[in-house]
């Protein structure tokens, strides 16, 4: 990770317009289960507040308002409470990584504004994206020693899953989702009191798809570089891709291969394919680190990259540095960020207003998302090298 000079920890740079908006967004998703409350005190000030308090900044995700009368009040309601949660991701990546220490920034808010402590352990399981059983022990354990809360995001089987959380909240424990696919299963289903992230249907794979359809004036050949069959996020965003081919019928998809959600097994995929698909026209890699691998793959063929008006059109999901620099020197044609800060801040927030304050929060709660290309990749690496500086970890 780079190192920032102190400065830039109180500097949201692209942030605040997109903090805003995700605001918005977390209170229509819990209106659903009448919260009117979260992320209340992030947003603004009471209407009815005349003190001259200027909004708290601790550097984190942005900034904390309200009266001088408010935060003491919420400081006395949280008595210098210590807050124990347990974080697992389904993988150790570049991408969960940018999430965690956007979760710093927002867990370093809280405390300096109301005195929230928090005890902070990270697991995940070893090896690959599919050594689920490892995460359901993970999972036991923190439940068995009396964790306040837990933040999953597994490629577990839903229904297993369900049962872990059933358990889970039996022992006092608290699970909330992220990242994970919930569109695809009715809230009924869901035994997690909140699953924050977004819709990989209309928010990742349509746009992506409808991304490629605009560079290529809604004509053809795509490859698609996929995760393992029966993932979820594969299910649901072929949903989308499949929504936005019905829109435009010039697209035709004419290979598609498992590459495994990693950037080695993306570039294998891509290079077998490519060997027999050289005419192709773009290459969707459903998550960033196999997209990237595919470019490498274009590359190794000695296929030409899209430059604008001719080439092969490369597009991921994520939103990650690594490709944020592809995209700017052309090896990446573009990726939909699907929030890894904003995700990793908004579930800190869900935490703080649910676990310590009592209040209600929504069953789903989707944050903004967006296709970055090299016309908005300044602002989108600025926002996720903001989160990685994080001036605390925990």
């Amino acid at each position: 990770m780079n190192n920032y000079p102190s400065s830039d920890f109180e500097t949201p740079l692209a942030g605040s317009s997109r903090r805003s908006f995700l605001t918005r967004a977390a209170l229509i998703g819990g209106s659903a289960l009448g919260s009117t409350t979260l992320l209340s005190a992030c947003s603004r000030k009471p209407a009815d507040d005349t003190s001259s308090s200027s909004p708290l900044s601790a550097g984190g995700g942005g900034t904390l308002a309200g009266s001088d009368a408010y935060f003491n009040a919420i400081k006395a309601q949280v008595k210098g409470r210590t807050l124990q949660v347990g974080w697992t991701p389904p993988i150790l990546s570049e991408f969960f990584n940018q999430m965690e220490r956007a979760a710093f920034r927002r867990m370093a808010d809280y405390e300096a504004a109301f005195g929230v402590r928090w005890k902070w352990q990270r697991a995940a399981p070893t090896g690959n994206f599919n050594a689920v059983e490892q995460q359901v022990q993970i999972v036991n354990s923190w439940a068995a020693r009396k964790f306040d809360a837990a933040l999953v995001c597994t490629g577990a089987n839903f229904a297993t899953m369900q049962n872990v959380y059933k358990t889970a909240a039996k022992s006092g424990m608290k699970i909330y989702q992220f990242n994970q696919p919930v569109e695809l299963y009715s809230e009924d289903q869901q035994q997690a009191i909140s699953s924050i992230g977004y819709d990989n249907r209309w928010q990742s794979g349509y746009l992506a798809a409808k991304y490629i359809a605009d560079k290529l004036h809604g004509k053809g050949k795509i490859i698609q570089i996929w995760g393992p069959p029966g993932s979820d996020w594969s299910t649901a965003r072929q949903i989308g891709l499949d929504k936005a081919l019905k829109e435009y019928p010039g697209l035709q998809v004419i290979a598609k291969a498992n590459g495994g959600y990693l950037r080695d097994q993306g570039y294998n995929a891509a290079q077998d394919l490519l060997t027999s698909h050289r005419d192709v026209n773009a290459i969707y890699g459903e998550n960033e680190d196999m997209a990237l691998g595919a470019s490498q793959a274009v590359d190794a063929r000695g296929l030409k990259q899209w430059d604008g008006t001719s080439g092969i059109v490369v597009v991921g999901a994520d939103g990650l540095v690594s490709g944020m620099e592809s995209i700017r020197a052309g090896k990446l044609t573009a990726s939909v960020d699907v929030g890894s800060v904003d995700q990793g801040m908004t579930f800190i927030d869900t935490v703080f207003h649910n676990a310590v304050l009592g209040e209600s929060v929504g069953k789903v709660i989707n944050i903004p998302t967006r296709v970055v290309d090299k016309t908005n990749v300044d602002s989108a690496e600025a926002y996720m090298k903001w989160a990685l500086a994080a001036p605390k970890r925990y």
